[in-house]
């Protein structure tokens, strides 16, 4: 896959990034040997190997799936700019 500076363009500004002209031909090259690295590890052969979380192996503890308030919605509301009934109180925003 190859990026064209159109596209690197468009992807700058998806980012919210400010990219002037001198900066697109950089980055379409930086952009492309990304996207040829990414299509290098698709060659590696990983048959036989088991998808992990973390280099180290560790077995994440389990609770019980409770749902609750936290026990303490005063102290949770406090930080609300603005609270009525015990909810969050947002701005209308759709007429």
């Amino acid at each position: 896959m190859s990026v064209d500076q159109a596209t690197v363009r468009r992807v700058a500004h998806l980012a919210r990034i400010a990219v002037t002209e001198d900066e697109v031909a950089h980055l379409q090259g930086e952009l492309n040997a990304i996207l040829a690295f990414v299509d290098e590890l698709g060659e590696v052969d990983v048959t036989g190997v088991e998808p992990m979380t973390s280099v180290t192996p560790m077995k994440l503890p389990m609770r019980e799936d409770v749902v609750n308030d936290g026990g303490y919605p005063a102290r949770v509301l406090a930080n609300a700019p603005a609270a009525e009934d015990g909810f969050f109180a947002v701005p209308k925003v759709v007429e």
